[in-house]
């Protein structure tokens, strides 16, 4: 008895052990980030500087965390990838992302939210940063805990907006460009959800809805293959490596065409190899997806690290900046040191090795059940949504631009399912209850049927419907509540509104948090 006690609390006691574990590493981490700030800032250390480079590091593990989710969540969920690959795939090439491609100077005020020339005095500018810093590290920290994916953009924006307001009141805010960013709520998930929604609808009609989709399957892998190539050739050129060689938007499209075509090359006679050896199943289909989504996942995580990082490290680089160099512009451009890149490369794989999982698992399979179909779809959303966006000088959040194209591809097939399960009760409706293998001829036909086909199939009922007498005799209020329980829900409403939720408030509650450090550090400075 005593021996059972003792299992049960060893098994009570596992789940903290981990947790303990996860904050035993991450606070090493910061530690050495510390230490390692302090011996590099040579004659020019700072305790500013030494807390500024803690700060940045702990911004870069909740980035990790929370952010990264996004992109390998989808090959995760539908099993393309596992939780463990996903995650060296994912720190590999969003560290690699950060240190190659990451550019050698990084805007300190992000998106011109704030005016510079309004900042009274250096001192000022280096306590808005790090209230800025912290208060968007911490809000990223309340996201995960809560399990809801948030804009990394959206929180240092918030951050600097609150902080810039406490520094300098409510005229040093850009309201125009805060009000675009409000728009991107909007726009993001919408977008998003749309574009995922069409290729889903596209690869149904094309492949899972033919009698033979191994065939149709054949045919048409190799294009989304080669067009997922295509578009993210432009995407890598245009988001991943532009500060390391600049292409125009069309130069960019034409580099990717003709990759997509060397891939369509490549892809084609593999794939008719492949499709030869599966069953006519859409498991198997379904298959011949999973190579493709791995690369994505690679290549989204790249893109990531290239640009994202800027939000870790930009206001610490600022901070450097002002620290190190007498006469610094504030506002300005600043050179980003290769310890502060690290600091935002290491920091974001660590971050997403000890805390990501959480969220990969609310992205890839809490939401709606994915498969590698649903995954492309949701890849090919964020690519796209990113480059037509970008043109249209739209502004747009990657995080909104999956979760959206997650939720497009949810309803889709709730649309899709009750529309499915509507028409057979239809059928139902037509077919005496004592004639039930009929029924179930019929409906096995109509399960095989092209959409064509089912159309003509419904139709024809209708028709005789209005020659001869209802054989169920059935009301319209019992028609109406025969429809009702075939309803089902994909999507998981709580979710939808949890992650709607924390996307509304990110900006103002990063702000009010930002506001506050900034109050308490200037406090203690001054004191």
């Amino acid at each position: 008895m005593e021996l059972q006690h003792i299992n049960e609390i060893e098994r009570a006691t596992e789940r903290g052990r981990s947790e303990l574990f996860r904050l035993g590493l991450g606070l090493i981490f910061l530690v050495g980030v510390m230490l390692y700030a302090a011996m590099r800032g040579g004659e020019q250390t700072s305790l500013v500087l030494v807390i500024a480079a803690m700060i940045g590091g702990y911004m870069a593990m909740n980035i990790g965390a929370n952010d990264v989710a996004n992109n390998v969540g989808p090959a995760v969920g539908s099993k393309a990838l596992t939780m463990g690959g996903a995650l060296l795939i994912a720190a590999v090439f969003e560290a690699a992302g950060a240190l190659i491609a990451g550019g050698e100077v990084v805007g300190t005020i992000r998106s011109g939210i704030i005016d510079p020339s309004r900042i009274p005095d250096s001192d000022t500018f280096v306590w808005l940063m790090l209230a800025a810093l912290l208060a968007g590290a911490l809000w990223l920290n309340i996201a995960t805990a809560v399990g809801a994916p948030v804009s990394t953009t959206h929180s240092i924006v918030g951050a600097v907006l609150g902080a810039g307001i406490a520094a300098s009141g409510f005229d040093v805010v850009n309201w125009k460009v805060m009000s675009s960013i409000a728009a991107s709520w909007v726009i993001s998930p919408l977008m998003g959800g749309l574009i995922a929604a069409g290729f889903l609808y596209l690869i149904k009609r094309s492949i899972t809805y033919k009698a033979d989709m191994v065939a149709a399957a054949r045919k048409m892998v190799p294009l989304l293959v080669a067009f997922m190539a295509w578009a993210f050739g432009a995407y890598i050129l245009l988001k991943g490596v532009s500060k390391l060689w600049k292409t125009s938007f069309v130069g960019a499209v034409l580099i990717g065409l003709v990759f997509a075509v060397l891939v369509f090359l490549i892809v084609k006679p593999i794939i008719d190899r492949r499709s030869r050896q599966i069953s006519n199943s859409k498991q198997s289909v379904n298959s011949l997806l999973t190579v493709p989504l791995i690369f994505a996942a690679g290549l989204l995580s790249f893109a990531h690290g290239s640009n994202d990082v800027a939000n870790a490290v930009g206001p610490l680089a600022a901070i450097v900046d002002i620290v190190t160099h007498e006469g610094a512009q504030i506002g300005g451009a600043a050179a980003i040191p290769v310890w502060v890149m690290m600091v935002g490369a290491v920091g974001i794989a660590l971050g997403l090795a000890l805390y990501g999982p959480k969220l990969i698992r609310t992205v890839g399979s809490e939401i709606t059940e994915l498969d590698q179909m649903r995954a492309y779809c949701i890849a090919m959303a964020a690519t796209l949504t990113v480059i037509v966006a970008s043109q249209l000088g739209l502004p747009v959040s990657s995080t909104h631009i999956a979760v959206g194209g997650v939720f497009g591809v949810g309803f889709l097939r709730e649309y899709l399912k009750r529309n499915y399960d509507r028409m057979v009760a239809e059928i139902k409706a037509h077919h005496p209850e004592d004639n039930q293998e009929v029924l179930d001829a019929y409906l096995a036909e109509f399960a095989k049927a092209s959409v064509e086909r089912k159309g003509e199939m419904l139709r024809e009922l209708k028709r005789k419907a209005k020659l001869h007498e209802d054989p169920l005799h059935l009301s319209k209020g019992e028609r109406k509540g025969l429809r009702k329980v075939y309803k089902r829900e994909l999507v998981k409403r709580s979710h939808l509104m949890r992650i709607a939720a924390a996307w509304i408030i990110t900006v103002p509650a990063s702000a009010l948090i930002a506001a506050m450090l900034f109050f308490m550090i200037r406090g203690m400075m001054v004191g």
